[in-house]
């Protein structure tokens, strides 16, 4: 049986309805920083074309998080916090109700996960000894992914891991109507950077995913560690609350960031790593101690070189924004012996760069400014300057 449509959103003061064609039998919600939002997922649902705000509510970004699970993100005006979540008689109304908390409280309720409302069909019949409790789904443990190497012949050619950022549960920024996910889009055109730079013949090329996964943030960089790569750079889509932002941009590597945009940034790809309110990251002291490393900064020093020729090879096909080179405490650009770029390569959430990020012609706009600053890299390292 087809899933049901969310109808409608209302916001009052403290309170979000939803409502829906069909009965819903639960929903989720969890809480998420940098920015604050609360998230619902509402299992065997489908989104409709709806927008709401008010209340404690700055506006709402919404999308498929699976082929049958609708997600709903509050971006909120202040910090605040589900206190409960009720059904109608016929399932086909939920109410969520909201209190102001303080950023403490906040903050330790995004550690605590999700919370669950309403009752599954035969749940209590299926696990009478655990009321309340829930499945979440996870991407099944597997060994850390080796990838295919293609490009030029001979181990001494250098080699580039391209990382197409999300993928798997982790869908990304998403279009402004919420059809299209950064996830495909950041693959795409990974894809299209790895082929210019097999066909150019003069290095060789990694993919950190090739399909639709899920990657921890440290595996993605441990992937360009293990093959020993001599650059790395993660192809993502940026997004943001005013449409009308545009252009590709380029962040390396600084605990200290450029401005609060990127700070933003950091905060919001960082969180990749958290998965259903469930922190998979494992970040732990080695790795602040090797950023301390004389090693870290001489890496974090050519990536910066990298990043401005980047900016400069690229500006010629494609929109770039003013000033492109930025710094953030990026968790994937961390690698201490490999230089790292993050290269955003437009705003998915306006409509204009969306439609050249789904263009073939854009595409191999950005792999030809991307592999023409990679051949100047490698040239540079192997003539000392």
């Amino acid at each position: 049986m087809a899933g049901a449509i969310i109808t409608g959103v209302d916001i009052a003061t403290d309170q979000v309805i939803v409502r829906f064609d069909k009965p819903v039998a639960t929903a989720s919600a969890f809480v998420l920083n940098g920015p604050q939002r609360i998230a619902i997922d509402l299992p065997n649902t489908r989104m409709g074309r709806v927008q709401a705000s008010g209340g404690l509510i700055a506006s709402i970004r919404h999308g498929q998080y699976d082929p049958t699970t609708a997600r709903m993100v509050f971006e909120l005006k202040e910090p605040a916090v589900v206190t409960g979540a009720e059904f109608s008689s016929d399932h086909q109304t939920l109410t969520i109700s909201l209190k102001t908390v303080s950023e403490n409280i906040f903050t330790k309720t995004v550690r605590k996960g999700r919370q669950l409302f309403g009752i599954a069909p035969n749940a209590q019949a299926k696990a009478p000894s655990q009321p309340g409790g829930i499945t979440v789904p996870l991407d099944p443990p597997r060994p850390l992914p080796v990838p295919t190497v293609t490009g030029a012949r001979g181990s001494n050619r250098p080699l580039v891991v391209i990382d197409a950022g999300h993928g798997g549960h982790d869908p990304g920024s998403s279009s402004s109507d919420g059809s299209k996910q950064e996830k495909d889009v950041a693959l795409a055109i990974a894809k299209a950077i790895r082929d210019e730079l097999t066909a150019s013949g003069r290095v060789r090329v990694a993919l950190t995913r090739s399909d639709d996964r899920f990657l921890v943030l440290g595996e993605r960089r441990e992937i360009a560690r293990r093959l020993k790569a001599d650059l790395f750079i993660s192809v993502h889509c940026d997004s943001a609350p005013n449409n009308a932002a545009r252009g590709a941009s380029i962040y390396t590597l600084s605990e200290v960031a450029s401005d609060r945009v990127a700070a933003q940034l950091a905060a919001k790809e960082n969180r990749a790593d958290v998965l259903n309110g469930v922190d998979l990251g494992g970040e732990n002291n080695e790795v602040s101690s090797i950023l301390i490393d004389l090693a870290q900064r001489e890496t974090m020093n050519i990536s910066s070189v990298f990043a401005n020729l980047l900016a400069r090879e690229m500006s010629e096909g494609v929109k770039m924004k003013d000033n492109p080179h930025k710094f953030a405490g990026l968790i994937v650009l961390k690698a201490p012996d490999v230089p790292s770029v993050l290269l955003e390569t437009g705003y998915i959430s306006n409509d204009e760069d969306l439609k050249l990020l789904l263009s073939s012609g854009y595409r191999k706009a950005v792999a030809e400014g991307v592999r023409k600053a990679v051949e100047i890299h490698f040239a540079r390292r192997l003539t000392g300057q």
